[in-house]
């Protein structure tokens, strides 16, 4: 159907414009054959299911509902564009056999020219031409709406032997995909030439009903017995140039008909020109709406260091890092992200994370939960060379992982301890002992970084405690060999075990003493007093800590330590100070570098 009606909206004009003996035979084997199909295409409409308007997934196929849906909307259109009315006009002409002797006897003339205009009735036939392409384009979603639910189905079934039969069909579906894009802009394109195309044969149709009148375009140019594809292009180029706006062909017009014709010609193109601008526009919009986001980013940025009158270097600067760490597209991701579901949004991350988790080798040896909780917590972060991520001495609040670039740990005096590449990390020791930076980290080349804030890191070593020993036995390695003193991150282990021991030794202590002691009513007030000292117990342990004192009426004697006043800190800076054996550390929120 869509291929015939195409030839009939294309043949249709330029057998009525340029071809006089409208009856030839195989001009009407072509009227009837179409005009055929047509009226059976009506009753085919008539039997033909319809989807539903507020759910496009179910069909009526109810043939009484179908008739009246039918009847309501397109029946009559659809008829009058199918009945031959120029043949029943002829055939019912009381003079039709005499004027068809005389062909060119003004009776004659007058019938034949009015069967022309009858015979435009069939150019309706556009209607179905944009119902059955939007019915194409209907029927093509759902296919494939369809076809993703089958994959889905086929994945959770693990369907193999599906899977493969389906992989021809993929590549057809992703081409389909690709060309769907440009189907509006193709549909308007074509809209516009078959526009062009009627609105060619009216620049000789109105001539040719006149007679050719001498001031008419066509007698100017003698075409009247010229061939009738010099005749067609001279008149598509006269319809073209003003729909165009950019003549009036070859001569303007000279008369009253060739002005209107003109006028039409005129407003037609202008409107399909407008449309047009408004769909390529649209749809280049939406092809890379990313890329388009990202220049007036760029263009922001631009307009604020020439608003505050930055230095050039500083704009270059600048200009490099947009470019480097957006790469010609920006995207909004935490928004995008937040959008999605928790399990999705965990998926999404993992796979970004990719290739960080694969040449991390921390990570490579470690529980899939820990690396997923870590993941998730990531921030990516852009350094340009020379770029001081990490300053000695300063209160950190996060750790790096290297994605890719190269960084150096630089001492105090400038030298360069170590280097550190892909698949590195650094900073945890800040976040491990809670003291400053004892080392700063700049950026050799370009550095793409994932950062891990100190809350984040302190939930997730909470959770594995296995880790957080892991990363401060490579701490310490780290501290002793840019000269540091290791036992930084060695005395939180210490700590917890030797407060656990003493939790351990008071519970054995009072367990003893309850056996053996009588259960008077003084017993008991002194045994309730200390299990009130036993509850509180780790609250005096972590507020006593550095102290190293023995609380009193515990079967053993423990020594708790003391916190270490922040105001002290300064003096203890690279040369912790120690009581009891246990090194003195300053309580923070901040992480340290390497």
């Amino acid at each position: 159907m869509l291929l015939l009606l195409v030839a009939n909206l294309i043949i249709l004009p330029v057998a009525i414009s340029f071809f006089n003996d409208d009856l030839s035979t195989r001009w009407i084997a072509f009227n009837c054959l179409s005009d055929t199909i047509f009226l059976i295409d009506i009753v085919v409409n008539f039997r033909t299911g319809i989807m539903q308007q507020d759910n496009a997934e179910q069909v009526i196929l109810d043939p009484k509902l179908i008739a009246k849906h039918y009847l309501r909307t397109w029946f009559f259109l659809d008829l009058i564009s199918s009945i031959p009315l120029d043949y029943i006009f002829l055939i019912f002409n009381q003079d039709f056999s005499e004027s068809f002797q005389i062909l060119h006897a003004g009776r004659a003339l007058r019938i034949l020219r009015l069967a022309k205009l009858l015979s435009l009735v069939r150019l309706l036939r556009l209607s179905r031409l944009v119902r059955y392409v939007s019915q194409w384009e209907e029927v093509y979603i759902l296919q494939n709406l369809q076809k993703k639910r089958t994959e889905r189905r086929g994945r959770l079934s693990s369907d193999v032997a599906k899977k493969k039969g389906d992989t021809k069909s993929n590549l057809i579906f992703k081409f389909l995909n690709m060309a769907s894009v440009f189907m509006r802009i193709f549909n308007l394109i074509c809209m516009m030439l078959l526009i062009g195309h009627w609105s060619g044969c009216l620049q000789f149709l109105v001539p040719m009903l006149q007679g050719f009148p001498p001031n008419s375009w066509v007698a100017i140019n003698e075409l009247q017995e010229a061939f009738w594809l010099e005749q067609y292009s001279w008149a598509l180029f006269k319809a073209m140039s003003h729909m165009l706006c950019i003549g009036y062909g070859r001569f303007p017009p000279q008369s009253l008909t060739d002005m209107w014709l003109t006028m039409l010609s005129m407003i037609s193109g202008a409107t399909c020109y407008a449309l047009f601008l408004g769909h390529a526009t649209n749809l280049i919009q939406s092809l890379d709406s990313s890329r388009r986001q990202y220049r007036e980013k760029v263009k922001q940025v631009e307009e604020y260091m020439a608003y505050r009158k930055l230095p050039r270097e500083m704009r270059q600067r600048i200009t490099e890092y947009f470019e480097h760490r957006y790469q010609g597209k920006f995207f909004d991701e935490e928004l995008i992200l937040g959008e999605l579901s928790e399990k999705l949004r965990e998926d999404v991350i993992n796979y970004n994370c990719r290739s960080l988790v694969a040449s991390v080798p921390f990570f490579a040896n470690a529980d899939s939960n820990f690396v997923s909780d870590v993941v998730t917590k990531l921030r990516y972060e852009v350094f340009q060379p020379g770029d001081i991520i990490i300053k000695e001495g300063t209160i950190g609040n996060k750790m790096y992982f290297i994605q890719e670039g190269i960084v150096d740990i630089v001492m105090a005096n400038g030298e360069v301890a170590t280097s550190l590449s892909d698949g590195s990390y650094f900073g945890e020791i800040c976040l491990l002992t809670n003291a400053r930076r004892v080392a700063s980290v700049r950026a050799e080349t370009y550095c793409n970084l994932f950062s891990l804030s100190v809350d984040h890191f302190n939930a997730v070593l909470d959770q594995y405690p296995l880790m957080r020993r892991t990363m401060e036995s490579v701490a310490a390695e780290r501290l002793n060999k840019i000269g540091k003193n290791p036992n930084l991150v060695a005395h939180r282990e210490d700590d917890t075990t030797s407060e656990g021991n003493t939790i351990n030794a008071v519970v054995n202590a009072l367990a003893a003493e309850a056996e053996h002691v009588s259960l008077s009513d003084d017993s008991v007030a002194r045994l309730s007093e200390r299990s009130l000292g036993l509850a509180l117990q780790p609250l005096q342990a972590a507020s006593c800590r550095m102290a190293g004192v023995a609380l009193p009426g515990l079967g053993v004697a423990a020594a708790l330590p003391r916190p270490k006043s922040e105001h002290d800190f300064s003096s203890a800076q690279g040369q912790p100070a120690t009581l009891s054996g246990t090194a003195a550390f300053h309580k923070s929120d901040a992480g340290l570098a390497p």
